[in-house]
C-alpha cells in the first residue's frame, strides 16, 4: 500500500486496539510512535513487536487529558520523526475514571471522558497538522453505538464524549480537505483484548455467546488486528476520496435491529 517510510502516532497504543493498529501499520513499513500514559512496560513490549514486524519507532508518554502534555508529546514526535503522516486518536482513561450513570457521575468523571476524547482530539489535530503534508491521514477511534444510544447508563460520560468526537471529525474533515488530508472515525464493535476484558468473567461470556449466536452476523467478536487492518486501509492512497465518515468495523453488528431477536433476523 506504499506506506513504507511513513510515520504515525497512535495514542493509547501500548495495549489492546491501539497495539493492534500499531502492529498492522508496522507490517506495512510505517514507523510508529507508541504512546502510553502509565504502563511503560506494555509500551516497550509493543515497540518490540513493531520491530519484530520489520519496522521501528519510539515511545512517547503523555496524559491525554492534559493539553500541555499533548503538546509536549507532539514535540517529542517531531524531534524523533521530523514529520507525521498518520495520527490516530485512540487513548481513553481506565473504566473507573468515567463509568457512572447520569445521576451519579461526578464532574471529575465527566471531565475525564470529555477531556480524553473531544478535547484531546481537538488539541491533537491542531498539533498534528503542522507536521503533515498532502496525503496525511487523521483517524479517531470511537464507539458510535454508545454515542447514539442510552441503554448502558454508566457509559453516559464516554458516550457523550464520543458524540462530540464524531462531530469534530466532520468539522475537521471539511477544514483540511483542501490540503489533501482526510479525517475519519473508526467504530469497532465489541473487541477482544479491549474494554471487554475489564468486565466480570460472566459478563464477558454473555457478550461473547450472544454475538457468537448471531448478534454479530459474522459470528464472532472483533480483534485488535481487525481494527488495525481497517485503519491500514484508510491510510492507503486508495482511500484518499473518503473523509468525514464514521466507519463501522464490527462484523455487521450495527446492522441488527435491537427490537428483534437475532434468531428471527438471521432466519
Amino acid at each position: 500500500m506504499a506506506l513504507d517510510e511513513k510515520f504515525a502516532l497512535i495514542t493509547g497504543s501500548s495495549r489492546g486496539i491501539g497495539r493492534g493498529i500499531a502492529l498492522a501499520l508496522a507490517q506495512e513499513g510505517v514507523k510508529v510512535a507508541i504512546h502510553y500514559y502509565q504502563n511503560e512496560t506494555a509500551a516497550k513490549a509493543t515497540l518490540g513487536q513493531v520491530r519484530d514486524h520489520g519496522s521501528d519507532g519510539v515511545l512517547v508518554q503523555a496524559d491525554c487529558t492534559r493539553p500541555n502534555a499533548i503538546t509536549e508529546m507532539f514535540r517529542s514526535v517531531k524531534a524523533a520523526f521530523g514529520k507525521l503522516d498518520i495520527f490516530v486518536s485512540n487513548a481513553r482513561p481506565e473504566v473507573p475514571a468515567f463509568f457512572q450513570p447520569p445521576l451519579d457521575i461526578t464532574l471529575e468523571q465527566w471531565d475525564a471522558a470529555l477531556d480524553s476524547q473531544a478535547k484531546a482530539f481537538l488539541v491533537g489535530v491542531r498539533e498534528a497538522l503542522p507536521l503533515m503534508d498532502h496525503g496525511g491521514r487523521i483517524l479517531a477511534i470511537t464507539y458510535a453505538q454508545g454515542s447514539r444510544t442510552g441503554g448502558v447508563q454508566p457509559w453516559v460520560g464516554m458516550g457523550s464524549a464520543k458524540a462530540a468526537l464524531e462531530s469534530l471529525v466532520r468539522y475537521f474533515a471539511v477544514t483540511v480537505a483542501s490540503r489533501g488530508i482526510t479525517v475519519n472515525a473508526i467504530s469497532p464493535g465489541w473487541t477482544e483484548d479491549s474494554v471487554l476484558n475489564t468486565l466480570p468473567d460472566q459478563a464477558q461470556q454473555l457478550i461473547r455467546n450472544w454475538h457468537g449466536r448471531g448478534w454479530t452476523p459474522m459470528g464472532r467478536l472483533g480483534t485488535p488486528e481487525d481494527v488495525g487492518n481497517v485503519v491500514t486501509l484508510f491510510c492507503s492512497e486508495k482511500a484518499q476520496w473518503i473523509t468525514g465518515q464514521i466507519i463501522y468495523a464490527d462484523g455487521g453488528a450495527s446492522l441488527m435491529n435491537p427490537e428483534v431477536p437475532p434468531e428471527i433476523q438471521l432466519g
